[in-house]
């Protein structure tokens, strides 16, 4: 059985770092330590001088969890969190960095693709071995080469 979620918080009502803790999914050192690289903008502090986060935080650091899932640097993170702190100053570089990052993701796309054909042709390799019994032709010696720039030709 699973225990249902809490409800989220309104987006004001203040949040100590070990509540961001465990709505975040991260430990108190991890966001210490995202706060301190500049991972996590807007971070207040009250007349007792603790962080003080709210809902925003929470979503901005499932926002980072997928940046870092598609592959963005931590640096590349802490430069769009400072772009996000500039206000709208900062819109355009955070539009033309993230663009630039989804280029990146869409290349890694198609060599993930190729890769998945790779290994649905390899395990229909297996698939029909076992069938048969008998060891099928390899088919991963073509499909599996780059093409090169400059080919030799083949001797006679």
């Amino acid at each position: 059985m699973t225990t249902p979620s809490p409800p989220p918080a309104p987006a004001h009502r203040p949040l100590r770092i070990g509540e961001l803790a465990a709505r975040s999914g991260r430990t108190v050192h991890a966001i210490r330590w995202y706060e301190s690289i500049g991972l996590v903008p807007g971070v207040r502090r009250d007349a007792a001088n603790h962080r003080v986060y709210d809902e925003r935080h929470v979503e901005w650091l499932a926002f980072m969890d997928r940046l870092r899932a598609t592959g963005m640097s931590t640096a590349q993170m802490a430069e769009y969190a400072a772009l996000v702190g500039r206000g709208r100053t900062g819109l355009p570089g955070q539009r033309a960095l993230l663009a630039r990052h989804r280029e990146h993701v869409r290349g890694r796309l198609d060599e993930w693709r190729r890769a998945l054909a790779l290994l649905d042709r390899k395990l229909a390799f297996y698939d029909e071995w076992l069938r048969s019994g008998v060891r099928p032709r390899e088919p991963l010696a073509a499909a599996s080469r780059r093409p090169t720039a400059t080919r030799r030709p083949s001797k006679p």
